[in-house]
């Protein structure tokens, strides 16, 4: 069985999103961390070399397949931020509908920036998500 790469690290939370070249999309990621923090109630931790995530869960596939991963978690990208929402984003759509600008993938959403979305629409799906 293949080594698992996304494992949580004992890197910088903060070191690696002061790293992310674009002002904005910096400054957005802090701000993601902290609404984040707040609704899990736990600190941020690097979960391979680029997601920041929050708990941790065992899965195990009927395959046999199994690991550990964060309960909730974003990644800077380079056209976007990526936002790993428990539970599958499609479970919000009507909450997405008020949203703003943002792409959906099967667990992920997808936002450019935090100026393009509303951001307490935002905070009900985090904090939604994790109940």
């Amino acid at each position: 069985m293949a080594n698992l790469k996304t494992k949580q690290t004992e890197d910088s939370v903060t070191a690696f999103l002061n790293k992310v070249e674009d002002a904005q999309k910096r400054k957005d990621c802090f701000a993601i961390s902290d609404m984040m923090q707040k609704a899990t109630g736990l600190a941020p931790a690097m979960w391979g070399t680029s997601i920041v995530g929050f708990g941790s869960y065992h899965y195990k596939y009927e395959s046999g397949h199994e690991g550990d991963m964060c309960i909730i978690g974003f990644s800077p990208r380079k056209q976007n931020i990526a936002l790993y929402i428990p539970g599958g984003i499609h479970k919000y759509d009507d909450l997405l509908e008020k949203l703003g600008k943002h792409k959906t993938g099967k667990g992920c959403l997808y936002i450019n920036s935090l100026d393009k979305v509303d951001v307490e629409v935002l905070n009900s799906i985090i904090t939604q998500s994790l109940q």
